[in-house]
């Protein structure tokens, strides 16, 4: 823990991709419906924890072609 990062770990640059992502498509569902929201991040949070379960972490390959699959 450094001192400028307030406790918190550092988050590499695909991280930073990653849940940049997550926020965009979380935002984009405040657009619609409450009954469509609701469905949409469910369907988004769901995604995004399977993909977690799944894939390496260290596979940067990988989730570099997920990212840029969007």
């Amino acid at each position: 823990m450094g001192p400028s990062t307030g406790g918190r770990t550092r988050l590499s640059g695909m991280q930073k991709q990653v849940l940049t992502l997550y926020r965009g498509f979380l935002r984009a569902a405040r657009s619609k419906s409450p009954e469509d929201r609701r469905q949409i991040e469910s369907f988004v949070s769901a995604e995004f924890r399977r993909n977690s379960k799944q894939v390496d972490r260290k596979n940067f390959i990988y989730i570099e072609y997920l990212l840029r699959r969007v």
